[in-house]
This record gives C-alpha cells, sequence and structure tokens, in this order.
C-alpha cells in the first residue's frame, strides 16, 4: 500500500483541502435523535460574532477552545451538537454602513428608514459572513446546516413574543429617566457599553446670588461641567451643615440665565465634598434627576441629540457642548462669577463603539424591571445548577446581579429589532398598542393611524434568548428535549454581563418548567440536576491574549497580532497547539510567535515519523491496519520487548491524563502531555529503539510484528492529538489507510481511553533506569566536548544485580543511542572519577582523554548537591508532617521513605566526588 505523504510537511496545502472536505461531507451535521434515545449529549452555543467582525486573538482562542471539547465529546461518542451563528450588532453595523454611505457622499436620514434597511441588507448579504468563513477555513466543527442570523424572521418573531409577553407581565414599561446618550451614534447606550476612564480636567467655582439677601451675598458651587448650569433648577445643600442653616428655604438667581431657582435640603450635598453646595441640573445628572423626583424640580433639557444646546440653552443656542462650555465660563468671568479654577481629575464615560463622550440626557425609553428576572439567575448559580469556572467569577456575577439596575432596552437606531409597540396618532388619542402582529385598528379610538415605535431593541436583547429561540421557541420542539438546557457556554469575562447574565435571566424566566428528554439528560451526566429552565449547565470563562510583554492588544499601542497572518506562516494547527498548551484558567496568555514556532516543528516532527513508519511498511511489504477499536487502550499491539510495554504503559497513562485535563478545561495540560508523549516519549525514544526490529537485517515476522505495533499506536497518538490539531491528523489518519479508512474521518473515530491492564509499572520503572544510564552517557559527553561521531567506552558500576542484569539486556539500546564503543561493568564505585555520574542505582564513567575542567566540574557537582540537599530537607519536611501522614496514601509514603534511601545514597556519592576533585 503507497501511504504516500509528501516529503515536506506544507500546512496550507492540506488544511484548505480538509476544512472544505468537512462541510461538503456535511461530517458534523447533527440529526436530532428521536425518543427513546439513550446516547450522550454535548451542545455548545457559540457566542455569535458581530457581523461586522473579522477574527482576533480572542475569537481564535475561544473557537480553538470550543473546538477542541467538541470533538472531544464526539469521538467519545456523545451527540455532539456546536451551533454557529452571528449577531446583527445594531450599533456597530449601522455605523459600518453610515461610513460606506458618506463614502458616496450620502446620509442615512436622506434615504429615509425604508431605504436604509435596505442597503444595510445589501451590505450583511454582501460583506457580513466574513468571520465566518474565517471560521470555516480554520476547521471549526459546527453544524452548518443549522447556522442562524439574529435577525432571521423565526427568530425576530421569538424576540418579539418576548417582549410582548414581559410588557404583558408588567416587566417592561416606558419612562423618562437619565440614559447614557452617545451624540454620534444618536442613541442611549447601556451602562454596560460606557468604557470609563479618568482623565485630567478642571474643576470651577461658580457664585450664585442670594436673592433678598445683602447683595454681596452669594453661594458657591463648584462642577466639572459649566454649560449644564444652564439647565440648573435648584442648588442643594445638606441640612446638617452649619454654614448654610440661615439660607434655608431661600432662593438664588441662576448666573447667566437669571433664573430664581431655590436652596433645596437634600442628602446628594455633602459637607465634607467642595464648598458643601451643589448644583442640581436633573436633565442632565443621574443623581440629579433623583434629586428633583424627590424635590419635584423641573427638568430643563439643554442639549439636542447630538450634545448642541437647543432653544432652552438661550443665548447658547447652537453651540457644541464643548463649545459653549468656553462661552459660559468666559461670560461668568466677565461678570464676576467665576471664582476659582482648580485641576482635577475627571471620571470620563465613553461609547464603547465609537469611543465619543457619553452624555447623560433625560429621554423617554423601555426598560426591562430587572430584579424579578435577576432573582431567579441568582439562584441559579447559587445552587449549583449552574456552575462557573474558574470560580472566582461566580461571586463577581453574583455581586453585579444583587446590585444591578433596570435595563434600558430602547436604542434609537433604525437596524435592529423594532420594538412591537404602536402608538395611536388619531386626534385625542394617545394609545400605545403592544403586539405580536402588525395592528390594523387602535383598540381605544377605533382609529386607523397608528405609527410603529421609531426605536429598535439593545442588540444583547435578542443575543439573550438564542439558547432556546435557536432551539424552536416559542414553540416546543423536540430540538429543546434533547439539546436544553445546552451543556456549556465559553466565552470572555467582557461579556459575562453582557451577555451570560442576560441568557441565564431570559432562559430562567421563558423556559421554566421545561423537561429535558430525562433518559438523554442522565445519560450526559446530569441527572442529579434539578432545573432544567437554565441556558447551560456550565460557564467556562477563558482568559485574554496579550501580546509577548503581556500587554493587551490595542490599534492605539500597535501590537495587535491578526491571527490569520499567523495562521499563513505557521499553519492553523500549530496556532491553535500554542494557544491550548498557554491557555491555563484564570491566567492571561502572553502569545508569543517563537511558541507557534516550536509547535510548527512539533507537527513537523510527528509529519516525519509517519513518513519512518510508511516507509518501514513499505518496506516490510504488508498491510498493516489498525485492528478494530476497542473501548480501552490500544488493540492489535503485541507487548513482546521491554519498549513494547513501555510505550503501551505510557500512551495509557497519557490517555488517562489528558482526559481528566480536558474535563477540567486544563487546556495547557492537555496539550502539553500530548506534546511530551508523541515528540519525546514516542519518537525521541521509541521510534529510536525499535529501529533495529526494522532493519533491513532484521527478521521478517519481528520487522512484521515491530511495524503492527507501530501503525497501531500511531494510530493511537493521532486521535489523542486530533481535537487539538485536526489537520494533520485527518491527512496522515487517512494516509494510515491509503485513502480508504473505515469512517469518513478521524473526528469520527474513537477517542483514546485509558486500560489500567495495559499500564506496566515495572517496565516503566526499568526504561527510566535505562534512560537515565542513556542520557547521563549522553550528558557526560557534552561536558568532555567529544565530537559527536566519536563513539566512546563507558564504565558502569551498578550493585543491585537486577539493574546490571537490565542494563546488560539492554546493552546495545544503551550503545547506539549514547554513542557507545563498548560497555564495561566494574565492580567498585566509579562516583570519585572525573567523567562520571551518580545515581541512586548506579554510577557511570565515559573513558575519554581529554582532560576535565575540574573548577566547572566542581561547579556542577555543587549545584547537584544543592538539589540534592533540598529534595532530602522537602522529604524530611514531609515525613514529618502527622497531618500529611494520617492523610496521604500508603504508596505516596512509602514512595516517600524509599526516595529518602536514594537521596541518601546520592548525596554520600556527590560528596566523596567533591572530596576528590578538592
Amino acid at each position: 500500500m503507497p501511504h504516500e505523504l509528501p516529503k515536506a510537511y506544507e500546512p496550507g496545502a492540506i488544511e484548505k483541502r480538509w476544512a472544505e472536505y468537512w462541510i461538503e461531507e456535511k461530517l458534523f451535521h447533527v440529526e436530532t435523535p428521536r425518543p427513546g434515545a439513550t446516547r450522550p449529549v454535548f451542545t455548545l452555543l457559540l457566542p455569535p460574532p458581530n457581523v461586522t467582525g473579522r477574527l482576533h486573538m480572542g475569537h481564535m482562542l475561544n473557537q480553538t477552545q470550543m473546538d477542541i471539547l467538541v470533538r472531544w465529546h464526539r469521538m467519545r461518542g456523545f451527540i455532539t451538537l456546536w451551533l454557529p451563528g452571528t449577531d446583527h450588532a445594531g450599533i456597530a453595523t449601522q455605523m459600518m454602513v453610515e461610513r460606506q454611505l458618506a463614502k458616496e457622499g450620502k446620509k442615512r436620514r436622506d434615504m429615509g428608514r425604508e431605504k436604509f434597511v435596505e442597503r444595510v441588507w445589501e451590505w450583511k448579504r454582501e460583506y457580513g459572513g466574513a468571520i465566518l468563513d474565517q471560521m470555516k477555513r480554520l476547521g471549526a466543527s459546527v453544524d452548518w446546516g443549522r447556522e442562524y442570523f439574529t435577525m432571521d424572521e423565526n427568530l425576530s418573531r421569538a424576540v418579539r413574543e418576548v417582549f410582548v409577553r414581559l410588557y404583558e407581565e408588567g416587566l417592561i414599561y416606558r419612562g423618562k429617566y437619565i440614559v447614557n446618550w452617545c451624540p454620534r451614534c444618536e442613541t442611549a447606550i447601556s451602562d454596560l457599553e460606557v468604557k470609563h476612564e479618568e482623565v485630567p480636567g478642571k474643576l470651577w467655582e461658580i457664585r450664585y446670588p442670594v436673592i433678598g439677601s445683602d447683595p454681596t451675598e452669594y453661594i458657591t458651587v463648584a462642577t466639572t461641567r459649566p454649560e449644564t448650569m444652564l439647565g440648573d433648577t435648584a442648588v442643594a445643600v445638606n441640612a446638617a451643615d452649619e454654614r448654610y442653616t440661615h439660607l434655608h428655604g431661600k432662593r438664588v438667581l441662576l448666573p447667566l440665565m437669571k433664573r430664581e431657582i431655590p436652596i433645596i435640603l437634600d442628602e446628594i450635598a455633602k459637607p465634607e465634598f467642595g464648598t458643601g453646595a451643589v448644583k442640581i441640573t436633573p436633565a442632565h445628572d443621574p443623581n440629579d434627576f433623583e434629586a428633583g423626583k424627590r424635590h419635584h424640580l423641573p427638568q430643563i433639557d439643554i442639549m439636542d441629540l447630538h450634545a448642541k444646546m437647543n432653544e432652552n440653552a438661550g443665548p447658547y443656542r447652537g453651540l457644541d457642548r464643548y463649545e459653549a462650555r468656553e462661552a459660559v465660563l468666559a461670560d461668568l468671568k466677565e461678570q464676576g462669577f467665576l471664582v476659582a479654577e482648580k485641576a482635577y481629575t475627571v471620571p470620563l464615560g465613553k461609547c464603547d463603539r465609537c469611543g465619543t463622550v457619553v452624555e447623560p440626557r433625560l429621554s423617554e425609553q423601555w426598560f426591562v424591571k430587572i430584579e424579578p428576572l435577576a432573582k431567579k439567575a441568582i439562584a441559579a448559580v447559587e445552587s449549583g445548577e449552574i456552575t462557573i469556572v474558574p470560580d472566582n467569577y461566580k461571586q463577581i456575577y453574583l455581586n453585579w446581579m444583587y446590585n444591578i439596575h433596570d435595563w434600558t432596552i430602547s436604542r434609537q437606531l433604525w437596524w435592529g429589532h423594532r420594538i412591537p409597540v404602536w402608538h395611536c396618532t388619531g386626534e385625542g388619542c394617545e394609545e400605545i398598542i403592544v403586539a405580536r402582529e402588525t395592528p390594523t385598528v387602535c383598540p381605544k379610538c377605533k382609529g386607523t393611524k397608528l405609527e410603529q415605535d421609531t426605536d429598535v431593541l439593545d442588540t444583547w436583547f435578542s443575543s439573550g434568548l438564542l439558547p432556546f429561540t435557536t432551539l424552536g421557541w416559542p414553540e416546543k420542539t423536540r430540538d429543546a428535549e434533547v439539546f436544553y438546557p445546552t451543556t456549556l457556554l465559553i466565552t470572555a469575562y467582557e461579556i459575562l454581563f453582557f451577555w451570560v447574565a442576560r441568557m441565564i435571566m431570559f432562559g430562567c424566566h421563558f423556559m421554566a418548567g421545561h423537561r429535558q428528554d430525562p433518559a438523554i439528560k442522565a445519560a450526559s451526566g446530569d441527572g442529579a440536576k434539578k432545573d432544567d429552565s437554565v441556558p447551560f449547565r456550565n460557564v467556562y470563562i477563558h482568559a485574554l491574549v496579550r501580546d509577548a510583554e503581556r500587554q493587551k492588544m490595542s490599534k492605539t499601542k500597535g501590537n495587535v497580532i491578526d491571527p490569520l497572518e499567523i495562521i499563513d506562516r505557521f499553519g492553523t494547527d500549530a496556532t491553535r497547539f500554542t494557544l491550548a498548551a498557554m491557555a491555563a484558567p484564570g491566567t492571561d496568555i502572553a502569545f508569543n510567535e517563537s511558541r507557534t514556532d516550536g509547535y510548527r516543528a512539533f507537527a513537523n516532527k510527528i509529519w516525519n515519523a509517519a513518513r519512518f513508519m510508511f516507509m518501514n511498511v513499505e518496506r516490510v511489504g504488508q498491510a498493516f491496519l489498525p485492528a478494530q477499536s476497542v473501548a480501552k487502550g490500544i488493540a492489535g499491539f503485541s507487548a513482546g520487548t521491554l519498549e513494547d510495554r513501555w510505550i503501551l504503559s505510557r500512551f495509557n497513562r497519557a490517555t488517562a491524563d489528558i482526559n481528566d485535563a480536558i474535563t477540567s478545561y486544563r487546556f495547557h495540560e492537555a496539550a502539553n502531555r500530548i506534546y511530551d508523549f508523541f515528540w519525546g516519549e514516542f519518537c525521541d525514544w521509541y521510534l529510536e529503539l525499535i529501529k533495529p526490529r526494522l532493519a533491513e537485517s532484521a527478521d521478517h515476522a519481528t520487522a512484521a510484528q515491530a511495524c503492527q505495533n507501530l501503525v497501531a499506536l500511531f494510530d493511537g497518538a493521532l486521535r489523542l492529538l486530533h481535537p487539538v490539531m485536526p489537520f494533520i491528523t485527518e491527512e496522515i489518519w487517512h494516509a494510515v489507510y491509503d485513502g480508504k479508512p473505515p469512517l469518513k474521518s478521524i473526528a469520527l473515530a474513537p477517542y483514546p481511553q485509558s486500560d489500567d491492564a495495559q499500564i506496566d509499572l515495572a517496565a516503566e520503572t526499568e526504561m527510566a533506569i535505562l534512560q537515565d544510564l542513556i542520557v547521563s552517557v549522553r550528558n557526560l559527553r557534552a561536558e568532555l566536548k567529544v565530537e559527536p561521531k566519536v563513539k566512546v567506552p563507558i564504565e558502569v558500576f551498578a550493585n543491585d544485580p537486577a539493574i546490571r542484569r537490565l542494563i546488560e539486556q539492554n546493552r546495545g539500546a544503551v550503545e547506539r543511542m549514547a554513542s557507545v564503543e563498548s560497555l564495561k561493568f566494574v565492580e567498585s564505585s566509579l562516583a570519585k572519577l572525573a567523567g562520571a555520574r551518580s545515581t541512586a542505582r548506579f554510577d557511570v564513567h565515559v573513558i575519554y582523554e581529554k582532560k576535565i575542567d575540574v573548577a566547572a566540574e566542581r561547579e556542577r557537582l555543587n549545584k547537584d548537591l544543592e538539589k540534592i540537599e533540598k529534595e532530602i530537607a522537602n522529604g524530611q519536611r514531609q515525613l514529618a508532617n502527622e497531618g500529611f501522614l494520617a492523610k496521604a496514601p500508603a504508596k505516596v509514603v512509602e514512595g516517600l521513605q524509599s526516595r529518602a534511601e536514594e537521596l541518601k545514597v546520592l548525596r554520600e556519592k556527590t560528596v566523596a566526588k567533591l572530596k576528590e576533585l578538592a
């Protein structure tokens, strides 16, 4: 069988082909199981990237971790559904299209709403799928047949249903409140969409003349936004502040506007802050708004949608807010009202989308009454129905949920889910109609002049429904019975509140009473869970990807890493492996290209090992295929030699470790364990050890058995690696079967499981001794600067006959792998000789005439002795700890005691050698 692999490993040549193959073959499509199915289910919802999005390193990390888990579960026999889709991203998409229009000299308001929305749909069809195309290139094993877009008709219908139900339940209301207003995007935005930073600014002190008192009497207030004084409707002092007792009940004249406003008593004024007196502007500050409600103050809005002064600003009408500030300050100074100007650090909020400074603005908006929803979402996490990993994010989530405020859900945009509310414009009628379908008649006045609310819903409102709306809600579907609750959500910390919390609130509310198929629930390991309304059983919060200096990536710093550029250079597999190998839970990743280059070399090592295997299979001249997979271990592997028993044992140990690591999201441990096994134990040791059995001089039966073992082991190792490096494993796996595998993809083959019967502690111990000996000789050769091609004689002292016998039986391996000319056993210790190494089990001496550097040798021995002493002290401390001894397994204690004896011997040998070199 030809088993053809090109000589050079070129990831670009194979990755595109397999990515297309997986999609064409619909390998990851999931048919909904019928009632009576008992296979476990694993369901994952892709955090839907914005339709405007392009792949960045955060996406790459997120999708790598999801794909590892999805492929792992699929190979373990789970019905595995990974749902892909994109979010319509209201503000971001509208901004993108408006920029496109600006280049054409057009504005959306000139086009009108209907034409503009048509233009956005055109843009979406042409450019909106870029990030999903990039995902396909990465080989993400999602079910593309279930791809959704948050503005799809079925999802839009579900959004309307949710809004209407919440309104009918009294949980959605309309009111006039202070909101975060973006003058650039011309919409309200939530607290979560505001980036807060502190910047150098000014604090201005302004005199407000007291009416009916001495003409020279003033009350002084301090402000960082003097332009807002044009909308002041009071000055507040604290009732306990004795400085202002004589002013209780009096009024002041608002400078520049010459408007009389009252002095009120309110806790908003803190005697210890500033002058103790504060101006109250209810229409432009959230705290002032609340104070204004308490005192029934008028609300004077002095700015328009673009943060320009309106007619209520008097002579400053038409000025931008910052132009107005300069004009107001100049006039206050000229008229003698400006007392002082001080440097001050100002907290500033900016729109997360466009960077414009947000303006607190009085606006009529739609809100969700959040407390009833939050209570259920808190209970779901506190009760353990939802697990958040790492655990510290659980408390962060709960702290935020306990202090949550009502949610502003309306946005003054044209792109998005239009709020299903209609206003009657008939004469004298102001009826508000909330409906699932477009009404034609006003139920109050029977008029037909109805206009739909111009606002759209916050994007997070619709995306918060996705775990159940993508499965057919509000209808009761078999998909929901099987796949809801979803198993896991993997996401970044920054959307824990934007998205995760909202999905939990909506899921617990709208899926209350839902029951997952009990047989599937039990098979999936969730039989003990009581609440099936939760949107997911588990949440894993992954870390950030930073640059090599651990700086957060930003366009401003110029340190943004483009994952597609990295992939073009090193391949997708190497990039995925880098992210997995560095993804320790709770620890940010300092992405370093040198690591990726190293994992590109790892892939190349695997490629060359496969070519070595195929070359020998061809030479032996018969078909060697992996035996039919078994539930555990490796089938078709005959462990007749020490190296066979050892590698079989190490494979099963690696398998156990990797499965355990992936189970608990320790992707770094899983990746590093695979790396150590495949490169270190398999390629560097096992392949070298079996070369004599594959040589042309070896008899055919020996070579055939070695080939059969090699193919069986390689197949298992490929399946072990596949979730992390899907492309190279697919390519080699198909080559193993000469392009005619038993399944369409390695992704559908069973994932290895550890078999205790194939673990051989004795073989591992014996091989460790041989490895120790070979490595010791290699290190001595390096220290003595022996030329690589020069073979040297060695002497070995081993007091234990069993160890001596072990070395003798494997003399050929030692001589070949350590470049040894001859091996001679001696009857006395070699520890004192220069050019020797000592372990607890043997001494080895390299016979080489080149004079040793005594000073360097003493330095090395002193370092060795320091390490030995440290390990002895640590061991003694553990063995003296009664609490540890009471809890530790007997085998662990025995191991420590045995190691203590070994270290004692090693210390004696090292001290003796140092004395010799004195």
